[in-house]
């Protein structure tokens, strides 16, 4: 499989006061296509870093970074955001959704960003709001959805624009165990039957158990990385738990 993240020698240095604080030391890390990844560290390992540049909301001090073949570690701001958009679908803990508006509106946002027709944002919403199983929820706005379900919408407006890569922000953070299991159990299926590549970003070792490779961060620095025999298998788990009630 091809590489889609690259990162080669990354640094990642911020000024605090009169001291230098290295968040990133020396970071080589290569994502192929198709993979389904995790990154896990503690508060302060330099996860949340290395997030922001490879979503290409930050860039490294030092190194290379390249997503998808692009050089994009010292790309402007401008054009880093053309290929955030372009490339990359986020997820985050606090699912970020309109709270007056529809799911399907929620979804259709990154197409209007893109200057997207009226009935193909319609047409492609729907889709992508089916795809999560939330195809009878369409008209719904985010208080009338479980937490589950708004995780859901944010995942659909994350495949919209039909990105190589999802970043997944602690995506069962505000979740139960149950609706926890829900969402990866989703996300392992849009990786093995749509081959989509999601790299989750989380500090809970049990929510990186479901992912086929294990990148563990301390002090700037990737201390271990893990490709596992038998990942946890989300729907396994999950039925196991039987019936809610």
């Amino acid at each position: 499989m091809a590489a889609l993240i690259e990162l080669e020698h990354v640094d990642k240095d911020y000024v605090s006061g009169p001291a230098v604080v290295r968040a990133l030391r020396d970071v080589d890390l290569t994502i192929e296509r198709g993979e389904l990844a995790a990154i896990v560290g503690t508060s302060g390992s330099g996860k949340s870093t290395m997030m922001n540049i490879i979503g290409c909301l930050d860039r490294p001090t030092r190194g290379a970074y390249r997503l998808d073949g692009l050089d994009v570690g010292g790309r402007s701001n401008d054009a880093r955001a053309i290929v955030r958009n372009r490339l990359i679908g986020f997820i985050f803990q606090g699912f970020n959704l309109l709270p007056r508006t529809t799911a399907q509106e929620n979804v259709e946002l990154p197409l209007v960003y893109r200057g997207v027709g009226q009935r193909e944002r319609r047409r492609r919403a729907r889709a992508s709001l089916e795809l999560v199983g939330l195809g009878e929820r369409v008209h719904h706005t985010p208080n009338q959805l479980s937490g589950g379900q708004q995780q859901r919408v944010a995942i659909a407006r994350a495949l919209v624009t039909e990105p190589p890569l999802l970043l997944a922000d602690e995506p069962t953070g505000n979740l139960d165990t149950r609706t926890s299991y829900e969402v990866l159990s989703l996300l392992q299926a849009l990786n093995r039957e749509q081959g989509i590549t999601i790299l989750i970003v989380t500090h809970e070792h049990d929510i990186a158990a479901c992912a086929d490779r294990v990148i563990t961060m301390r002090d700037g620095v990737v201390r271990s990385d893990v490709r596992a025999e038998a990942p946890m298998d989300a729907a396994r788990e999950l039925a196991a738990l039987g019936p809610p009630g």
